[in-house]
């Protein structure tokens, strides 16, 4: 499945990028799949590239922590931890990020928001970088295409679901 088309990408001030896609699922079953950690493994944790979701591990609550290692074909990894700033059930989370070994400079807050109308559910993640040079690199390093391919199979989970759970 590929819908890369679906996915809006916009830098909303000079040190941010937001990501925006709309899915065919209420609010609270596409904030479930973005916060469960058996539900983040069957769309972040499909391979790509070669790569996998070798650990998610999500404390879902102010202070709370997350861990998240993805292993590429050749055996590197890239592990990003944080800690949640705001958890606002099915509407807002507040995270901040930063790579065990770092690919750009510095640590970034990421947002995401939730917001559901006539049953659809429109999901943004902005992340904020400590400069513009970092946001411009993060754009070229081909970032957005990553996220596509997840939100496609996150799109994917939830057409694969009965109904009556969508």
């Amino acid at each position: 499945m590929e819908n890369r088309g679906l996915l809006q990408v916009t830098t909303p001030s000079d040190r941010e990028i937001a990501l925006t896609r709309v899915f065919d699922a209420p609010r609270d079953l596409v904030f479930e799949a973005y916060t469960k950690p058996e539900l983040l493994k069957r769309w972040l944790g499909v391979p790509h590239d070669g790569w996998s979701l070798e650990v998610c591990e999500v404390d879902l609550r102010v202070g709370g922590k997350c861990r998240f290692v993805s292993r590429g074909p050749d055996g590197n990894e890239m592990a990003m931890s944080g800690v949640y700033c705001e958890v606002v059930p099915g509407e807002r989370i507040v995270t901040t990020e930063l790579f065990d070994n770092p690919w750009y400079e510095g640590g970034a807050v990421k947002t995401v928001t939730f917001e559901e109308q006539a049953g659809k559910t429109t999901l943004t993640l902005s992340v904020l970088y400590d400069s513009k040079e970092i946001r411009d690199g993060v754009l070229k390093s081909g970032m957005d295409e990553g996220m596509a391919f997840a939100f496609d199979m996150l799109a994917e989970l939830f057409a694969s679901m009965p109904q009556e759970l969508r």
